[in-house]
């Protein structure tokens, strides 16, 4: 993880957000993925705004370049981009409900960097911090292995086919504390 930095997204790094998530669905997630696949999942993920707004989500640079994005929500909504049909931004509950994992994308350059571990050890520890005892999040097939290597289970798995083609899907949890899922 040498070189790599870390801040807060704001509403002016959108569009470069945008052009990473892109080349990271086409890229890495197409070795798992059809073309029908990567399409329809062009349409079910993406860019969500309210985690930008809300300050949850992370971007990370090696000397000023972007490697991956990432962030964490107190709020219902487990995937998706701002265009995605079913969303809903009601908040979650700390100590009750499990924070969310969302939108971690790294570039495809980066991958295998550490890129992801520290995407996700920053989004676990500010969802710790603001009260949350577990993590859950919704994998692709690409991503399911960095998070079962970071201690995540599944807990179920399933196809989404709201983008015209049903794509693969891992739903996974973490306990934030010591004592494991």
């Amino acid at each position: 993880m040498a070189n790599l930095t870390h801040r807060i997204a704001t509403e002016a790094d959108i569009p470069a957000l945008v052009a990473l998530m892109d080349r990271a669905i086409s890229g890495p997630l197409a070795a798992f993925l059809t073309p029908d696949q990567i399409a329809a999942s062009r349409r079910l993920m993406g860019i969500d705004s309210q985690i930008i707004a809300d300050r949850t989500y992370f971007i990370v640079e090696r000397d000023g370049i972007l490697a991956g994005c990432g962030g964490w929500s107190g709020r219902i909504t487990e995937y998706g981009g701002d265009h995605t049909p079913g969303r809903e931004p009601a908040p979650l509950t700390p100590g009750v409900d499990a924070a969310r994992i969302r939108a971690m994308y790294t570039a495809p350059e980066f991958l295998r960097q550490g890129v992801g571990r520290l995407i996700l050890g920053l989004c676990e520890d500010a969802a710790r911090a603001a009260g949350y005892d577990r993590a859950e999040l919704v994998a692709t097939l690409g991503g399911e292995p960095l998070y079962r290597a970071a201690g995540y289970r599944e807990i179920d798995r399933f196809e989404d086919d709201r983008g015209g083609a049903p794509v693969p899907l891992v739903r996974m949890g973490k306990r934030l504390d010591d004592a494991g899922l």
